[in-house]
């Protein structure tokens, strides 16, 4: 039988798809990457099942996450987003994932790549941490205030400690599957 970290939600497939396809996998496709941050700030206050039930409308929206075309998006493109009953319809959040386009083009221009300034801070290896039950791992870390407060000073927004471990998390900087999951 099949073992999975005890916060996967079963009744739902696209839960189940996000952990066994993507949850805690190294990522290092700079847009993949991009998309998932912006996931992770949408979901600040939120459930993380909303945010995953919303997410191919939030593409559809957002350019499918291409930093080009969102960077270039006027406020009267963002403040019609408002009238998207399909995504999140909180004007920070949507006016954030432009700034946040602005700030990663910068910072790949700076670094060459996001995907090389993001692994910097695990000096490019995955932290594998020994998560016995999900309930037990961290909601935020140093490395995740350290990042917070850096992606701040590049230009994002929505991106406190808490939604940085998040995303560490997601895009498998972090390990936290739990020991017996079969994806650990």
């Amino acid at each position: 039988m099949t073992k999975r970290c005890g916060w996967v939600k079963m009744n739902n497939p696209l839960y189940v798809a996000y952990h066994d396809e993507e949850w805690g996998q190294p990522l290092h496709d700079d847009q993949k990457l991009f998309e998932l941050l912006c996931m992770e700030t949408y979901q600040a206050g939120l459930s993380w099942e909303t945010i995953l039930n919303k997410r191919q409308a939030f593409r559809e929206a957002f350019h499918f996450y291409d930093a080009q075309k969102i960077a270039q998006m006027t406020d009267a493109d963002l403040d019609s987003l408002l009238n998207n009953p399909n995504i999140i319809r909180n004007k920070m959040k949507i006016y954030a994932t432009r700034a946040n386009a602005q700030a990663f083009l910068a910072v790949q221009k700076q670094f060459g790549s996001f995907n090389n300034y993001i692994w910097s801070f695990v000096d490019f290896k995955t932290i594998d941490n020994e998560i016995l039950n999900y309930k037990e791992a961290p909601t935020k870390t140093a490395l995740s205030e350290t990042m917070s407060k850096a992606l701040k000073k590049q230009g994002f927004k929505f991106v406190g400690p808490v939604c940085v471990y998040s995303f560490l998390e997601a895009a498998g900087l972090i390990n936290d599957h739990e020991n017996d999951c079969d994806w650990k």
